[in-house]
This record gives structure tokens, C-alpha cells and sequence, in this order.
């Protein structure tokens, strides 16, 4: 048997493969865009920015990938389907799809508007779900494999309870949904699997820093990771490397969970 896999059995060759990343407008799913397109994917980009996702997918395309920008809000049941439909029209059946799409609430649970707790559901949970499960449909009914990469965070696994409740109990239930629907689809064969940050690097946590002041000083490898740093996790769970990983949920912060230290 193992003389039917090279080695190292490493590929991270996405020729022919179709990948609807959300959220890519900025942040890891721009970073998330750019590495899938580099392997070889046919990439939908997917955010509300439509400029932006425009001036990456020309960037990509000029560059020898494959990318179309494809306006699309996360709170709206219906553009997630057609993101879904405009991908499979320009490159075919998404076999590739990353929920990266996020919002943080920042507040204490009390204090939250309603319209912010619909929001931060609807983009963190009610989105991956209903893109998921859209996504797989096809898959399934196609008889064709495909993966589905979760982007959850370590707020999963510890609030401190400096506010952002909602959006931990949201990375939470990404992450149990990660495990669900794995069990759900392995018969198809469509791997789904969830990567949780720690503080990066990106757009979002910009305003966070902006508010408490820079926190390399205060997590044990003294630096905050940047996004290209997930690269190797991500094309790991969407490449052939991983077609047995299934149902994983994978803890990136390069050590920020750490709170002793011995010399």
C-alpha cells in the first residue's frame, strides 16, 4: 500500500480545483486568496468591498492565476447561494471552501444591540453553515470529493471576559460545527476542517490595537504572527497531503496560550 504514494506525500498541487474564499477583501482571506490562486486553484473571492476584490483578482489574474470578485453579504441568505452560482459559472464545481468571513462584537454580552448580535451570528455562524451545506449539496450530488476549511479562533478554547463573548461562543459553535458536519459528509468525502488563530497581524485586530496599544510585549514569544504564517496550515487541510484529515480543529498562536514561562 505505501508504495502507491511518492514521498514525501506532501502535494500541495490545487490544479483543477475550484476555491469561494469569504472575507477576502482583506486580512487572511486576501492572504488566503493569494496562496490558493498561487497553487493552482480557480479562486472566487467573496466580501461587500467589491473594489478591493477587484484590484486583487486583477492582481491575480495578471500574475497567470484564475480569479473573479463576487460581491457578496454574508447576512444575506440569497447572495450566499448566488457567490456560490457565480463561482461554478465562471470555474465550475467549488470543491474548495473557506469560511474566513468574521466580525468581532468588542462589547459586553448586556450591552449589545440586537441588530450587532444578529450580525455577529449571522456572519460567524449562520453564514458557514448555510455556504457549507450549499457547497456540499452540490458536491454530493456531483459524486465529487471536496474540503472545507473553517476559520475559527482560539477565543474557541478561552474568554477572559474583556468583552467579545458573543464572538467566542460563535468560534465555539464553528468549531463544533467543523466536527458535525465532518461526520455528516466523510461518506461523500468532503473533508471539513477548522484552523484557530491567535492574535495576527490583520486588519481587524488593527482597531484592537489601536485601542490597547501593541501586545508583542505580552505573549511569550514577544511578536505577533502575520498572516502568510498560515499558509502552510491552509494548503495543508485543502491540498491532497491532508485527504485523510478530517473533522480537525487546529490551534495556531504560536505559543500565546502559554502563561508560564521557565528558564
Amino acid at each position: 500500500m505505501m508504495s502507491e504514494f511518492d514521498l514525501p506525500n506532501a502535494s500541495t498541487d490545487l490544479s483543477g480545483k475550484v476555491a469561494l474564499v469569504t472575507g477576502a477583501s482583506s486580512g487572511f482571506g486576501e492572504r488566503f486568496a493569494r496562496v490558493l490562486a498561487s497553487q493552482g486553484a480557480a479562486v472566487a473571492l467573496c466580501a461587500r468591498r467589491v473594489d478591493r476584490l477587484e484590484s486583487l483578482s486583477k492582481e491575480i489574474n495578471d500574475a497567470g492565476g484564475r480569479a473573479i470578485a463576487v460581491a457578496m453579504d454574508a447576512t444575506d441568505a440569497a447572495a450566499l447561494v448566488a457567490a456560490v452560482d457565480a463561482a461554478e459559472q465562471a470555474f465550475g464545481l467549488v470543491d474548495i471552501l473557506v469560511n474566513n468571513a468574521g466580525i468581532p462584537d468588542a462589547q459586553r454580552a448586556h450591552k449589545m444591540e440586537l441588530d450587532l448580535v444578529d450580525r455577529v451570528l449571522g456572519v460567524n455562524l449562520r453564514a458557514p453553515w448555510l455556504l457549507s451545506t450549499e457547497v456540499a449539496r452540490r458536491l454530493i450530488a456531483a459524486k465529487k470529493p471536496g474540503t472545507i476549511v473553517n476559520i475559527s479562533s482560539t477565543a474557541h478554547y478561552r474568554y477572559d471576559g474583556g468583552g467579545a463573548a458573543l464572538y467566542a461562543v460563535t468560534k465555539t459553535g464553528l468549531a463544533r460545527m467543523t466536527e458535525a458536519l465532518a461526520v455528516e459528509w466523510a461518506y461523500a468525502n468532503i473533508n471539513v476542517n477548522a484552523i484557530c488563530p491567535g492574535m495576527f497581524v490583520t486588519e481587524m485586530t488593527d482597531g484592537m490595537f489601536a485601542r490597547i496599544g501593541d501586545q508583542s510585549e505580552n505573549v511569550v514569544r514577544q511578536r505577533i504572527p502575520v498572516p502568510p504564517q498560515l499558509d502552510s496550515t491552509l494548503l495543508y487541510l485543502v491540498s491532497p497531503a491532508s485527504e485523510c484529515v478530517t473533522g480537525a480543529v487546529i490551534k495556531v498562536d504560536d505559543g500565546q496560550s502559554a502563561r508560564m514561562q521557565l528558564r
